[in-house]
């Protein structure tokens, strides 16, 4: 059964925001501060550890947010007024949502990482200065994903933006599976040239510096530029994946904070997958399904099951046919080259 309004209206759920934020900048904040406040490279258990931490924190986030759905939903005045409404029903429907928007968002990051890999080592990014880099980057990441969201929101309403997100979700997947890998250059983007002809870039790297004065004007360092190109990225790459969640959920609130437990636990995944991210080169082709998948949703699915459809059905299929691709990546691994570490 469908609710016909909005499970989390901003007016009534804008605290709900906030202490999640707060939450999330109290997280940073010991990540940085305590494990993290000084420069060291990330080993692979370090990072298989933290990386467990992170799914462990959303999935306990996950529970506490449906016990909480199931409390409120319940005594929710506006809510139970609805004819034949079910706060459990709803609660379990919303969980599986958040869960499905987290393992759509968690695997196209893997598209990140490899960007990671390829800009980290251009612009040869010592790997104990990389986890400083990514952790600038996500904060970033967090403001530029809040502006999707929130305009995803508001365009949403219109049934023929959800027609266009849909028809661009499938063309995007199809291009992911089969268009020819484009070589990554940090220096000929527009708006990193741009930047220089404003800012001196330093030749060489100065510690963990991201600006420094010289000659008495403000020079950016190497490392800046490398963290404003991870931006740029970030934001090529919401534009595929805030919808791609949309199309999950219409509830901002769960797409906002699925989104972000994603974000938190992409550095320590780029630390694990690092030197092994091109023996997954099946991904892509899983993630071009997915992405058209969800597309299809958008465009017909929907209506095809009445204006939703089943969200359990949906986990089933991204979670298989995302492991099928691992799978497939691992029985038939690629014969080519991996590509190198930056340098201590």
């Amino acid at each position: 059964m469908t609710s016909p309004v909005s499970l989390f209206p901003f007016g009534e759920y804008w605290w709900f925001y906030a202490g999640f934020l707060v939450f999330v900048c109290l997280l940073l904040a010991v990540d940085l501060g305590v494990f993290h406040r000084r420069a060291h490279t990330v080993a692979i258990r370090e990072a298989a550890t933290w990386t467990a931490i992170w799914v462990a924190l959303a999935m306990a986030f996950l529970g506490g947010f449906y016990a909480f759905m199931r409390y409120r939903f319940a005594h929710d005045p506006r809510l139970v007024a609805i004819p034949g409404f079910d706060p459990a029903f709803h609660a379990h429907r919303a969980a599986l949502e958040f869960l499905a928007g987290y393992v759509v968002e968690y695997s196209l990051s893997v598209d990140n990482i490899f960007v990671f890999v390829v800009v980290l080592n251009y612009f040869a990014v010592p790997t104990r200065l990389q986890h400083r880099v990514l952790f600038f980057g996500i904060l970033g990441a967090l403001v530029f994903r809040g502006i999707f969201i929130a305009l995803g929101a508001m365009l949403l309403r219109f049934e023929w933006v959800i027609l266009g997100f849909g028809v661009f979700l499938i063309y995007t997947g199809f291009q992911m599976m089969f268009a020819d890998d484009k070589e990554v250059n940090p220096e000929g983007n527009r708006i990193i040239r741009l930047f220089r002809r404003v800012v001196p870039v330093t030749e060489e790297l100065h510690g963990h510096k991201f600006f420094l004065k010289k000659d008495g004007r403000l020079n950016a360092t190497p490392l800046f530029i490398a963290l404003l190109f991870l931006e740029l990225t970030d934001i090529v790459f919401a534009v595929d994946s805030v919808p791609a969640i949309f199309a999950l959920t219409r509830e901002p609130l769960i797409v906002f904070t699925s989104n972000i437990f994603a974000i938190l636990g992409l550095r320590n995944l780029y630390f694990l997958l690092r030197g092994a991210i091109d023996k997954f080169y099946m991904l892509k082709y899983g993630l071009g399904i997915v992405l058209m998948f969800v597309g299809a949703k958008m465009t017909f699915l929907n209506r095809l099951y009445g204006g939703h459809f089943p969200i359990t059905l949906s986990l089933g299929i991204i979670v298989g046919v995302i492991a099928a691709a691992i799978v497939l990546s691992l029985a038939f691994p690629k014969k080519e080259g991996q590509p190198q570490k930056a340098d201590e």
